[in-house]
């Protein structure tokens, strides 16, 4: 019960403030933050241009939607033992599973946001001359940019979740080894201090992702 009694606020903030002092809260958090940023990378850049497409043709719509369907509903981790027989290193099989996490709500947020879009608006830019480049640049990006930014704020949330699991692995570094290390060391005002500042990186990021929704979104409300 005393080990227990770690948990409570005043030893886990106690702790949290003398982790902020020493520096160990960004020892921990800069690797996970950099595998979470990579990963979201890499989802947004599978995720957008295939989003579009699934959007604007319904054929492809309709071929993939059962196949990305149920791969969504597998659970990222269950990619954890061909994660690590695919990639070289730990960091590259983190930051895949990261990705394939994060993947499914921004390319279903852009598809969706792109079969929103009024089909006068691109009957428009072509009737004044626009190619196709051009039409994705200056219509579909701009009308969609809300939609992939909801996407993507969905998918961190869902990146982060991930990440604690995932650095279970073989890392040395990070927040979800920081956790696994506490506490298998019964350092549990450590363990505490952690889960807090997990969760208030998590908070930040998400706040940071709603703010950018709310400036780009061009519907305002009345």
């Amino acid at each position: 019960m005393f080990a227990f009694s770690m948990f409570a606020p005043e030893p886990a903030l106690s702790r949290l403030w003398d982790m902020l002092l020493s520096g160990e809260v960004w020892e921990m958090s800069i690797p996970s933050l950099y595998r979470v940023g990579l990963g979201l990378v890499f989802a947004i850049g599978i995720g957008v241009p295939v989003g579009i497409a699934i959007g604007r043709m319904v054929v492809l719509r309709e071929v993939t939607n059962i196949p990305f369907q149920f791969l969504r509903m597998i659970s990222p981790l269950s990619w954890m033992p061909i994660a690590v027989m695919a990639f070289a290193t730990w960091d590259a099989a983190i930051i895949f599973l990261i990705a394939v996490a994060a993947v499914w709500p921004i390319m279903f947020a852009t598809a969706a946001g792109l079969r929103r879009l009024d089909p006068a608006w691109l009957k428009v830019a072509r009737n004044l001359g626009a190619s196709p480049l051009h039409q994705l640049t200056t219509v579909i990006l701009p009308a969609i940019a809300t939609d992939i930014l909801t996407g993507i704020r969905l998918a961190l949330g869902v990146a982060w979740i991930v990440l604690v699991p995932a650095e279970y692995l073989g890392v040395t570094s990070g927040l979800g080894y920081a956790i696994n290390d506490a506490r298998d060391t019964l350092d549990y005002s450590r363990l505490a201090a952690t889960v807090v500042v997990i969760g208030i990186i998590g908070f930040l990021l998400d706040y940071i992702c709603l703010k950018a929704v709310q400036r780009l979104n061009w519907v305002r409300e009345s």
